[in-house]
């Protein structure tokens, strides 16, 4: 059984796929809408897994109660 690389730092689309747990399809959708931060060399788009990270921190949509962290 190949073992994924969970540490890669540069994805390809089907490898942010698996990574967001989302469609090729809706990824492409985002890339298309500039959604979602992508770069492309040649006709592939790669992923930076940090800026990747990143984008996902900015899209929370709950915040943590600071009442309940005392």
């Amino acid at each position: 059984m190949e073992k994924k690389d969970t540490n890669k730092q540069i994805m390809d689309i089907k490898e942010l796929s698996e990574y967001l747990g989302i469609g090729k399809s809706k990824i492409y959708s985002l890339i298309r809408t500039k959604k979602i931060p992508a770069s492309k060399i040649g006709k592939q788009y790669r992923f930076s897994k940090d800026v990747v990270d990143s984008w996902l921190k900015d899209k929370i949509i709950t915040k943590p109660n600071k009442s309940a962290e005392k």
